[in-house]
């Protein structure tokens, strides 16, 4: 029974750490926009394009001719 004298406390102590967490990600901004980010699963990535004539190359490009 003197176990309670302990463990009583100690849940209270990590209740109030557990609800001081909740609230600091409440008003951090956590739980905004639920939505956004399954949905960034499901879309596609845009088609790669073709580079152009004006676009320089791209960093790969650059060493293998540096190193020739």
């Amino acid at each position: 029974m003197a176990i309670l004298l302990f463990l009583i406390p100690i849940s209270l102590l990590l209740l109030g750490v557990a609800v001081w967490a909740f609230v600091w990600s409440v008003r951090g901004g956590q739980f905004d926009d639920l939505d956004t980010a399954p949905l960034d699963i499901l879309r596609d990535d845009p088609p790669p394009q073709a580079p152009t004539a004006e676009d320089p190359p791209a960093e790969d490009e650059t060493r293998a001719h540096d190193a020739d």
